[in-house]
């Protein structure tokens, strides 16, 4: 099992502070998040942010939990991601998902709402930052990109590609085979009348052993869980993170989402390290 943390606030002296306090203290990865207008949410833009979390970190993962592919151009994309990937020296790893619809840079600004078009978005998008970031001659003639032949250069440190996770709505089909096809899985479930369930270990268990049967590819594949744990009671903290591991989950993300937590919370729950199962 892997930890990371999850900054979700701070200025940017904070989270940089942050980052360098989480991996002093063990932690495995440090993830910002990508909005742009959710309300009363002070937000950076997580690239340039992420650019300055690589070169003030040497081992820790990053990334940006998640990105929306459908609202970001996808050829802007592979060559930020592809700077920050070379910029860590190899750490970065992109979620991905269709994104909160409560950032009005969505309908705020006429991008696509429906679930429909931005998965479409997503897959074409996702095809298009893979096919960059090989660094041979790539086009692409979809349903809403069209690219004419390019290669990109130079490519990101990470081959065959810098590893994407994806968000997938258990047990949905299509939702799953699109996270199979690449690098990890950030686990949604659905309910049998459409709205969101709590991720349980036996839902972990029946997604890994689902990834085990349907997934061709031979590359290491994660599972995501995501939460909070006690920083002051290892056992209670083990108690948690424990059956998820048991169940599948490579990787453990500790966090803290709520508007009440502030930054002096963070910061010591950041020093109280990972809650290690070994």
């Amino acid at each position: 099992m892997h930890y990371g943390f999850i900054i979700p606030r701070g200025t940017v002296a904070e989270i940089l502070a942050m980052a360098v306090a989480a991996e002093a203290a063990g932690w495995d990865g440090v993830f910002y998040w990508d909005g742009i207008a959710i309300p009363n949410t002070p937000a950076f833009d997580p690239w340039a942010l992420l650019a300055a979390i690589a070169v003030k970190t040497e081992r820790v993962r990053i990334g940006a939990l998640i990105t929306p592919v459908s609202r970001r151009r996808p050829w802007k994309l592979a060559r930020e991601t592809m700077t920050v990937d070379r910029l860590s020296q190899g750490r970065l790893i992109v979620p991905v998902g269709l994104g909160a619809l409560d950032d009005a840079a969505f309908a705020g600004v006429g991008e696509a709402t429906d679930r429909k078009t931005r998965a479409e978005l997503l897959d074409e998008g996702l095809a298009i930052l893979t096919g960059l970031w090989s660094g041979q001659p790539f086009h692409f003639d979809g349903q809403h990109y069209h690219v004419a032949e390019m290669a990109f250069q130079p490519t990101p440190v990470q081959q065959p590609r810098i590893p994407i996770w994806v968000v997938g709505g258990w047990p949905r089909p299509r939702s799953m085979a699109r996270a199979l096809r690449y690098d990890g899985l950030l686990p949604n479930k659905f309910n049998d009348d459409g709205t969101l369930g709590t991720v349980t270990p036996p839902d972990i268990r029946a997604m890994a052993d689902y990834a085990a049967a349907h997934r061709t590819a031979t590359t290491p594949f994660d599972i995501v869980s995501e939460g909070e744990t006690p920083g002051d009671d290892a056992a209670a903290a083990r108690a948690i993170v424990a059956p998820l591991a048991e169940a599948g989950a490579t990787w453990w993300m500790e966090a803290h989402w709520g508007d009440d937590v502030n930054v002096a919370q963070l910061q010591a729950r950041i020093h109280q390290g990972p809650p290690r199962l070994g």
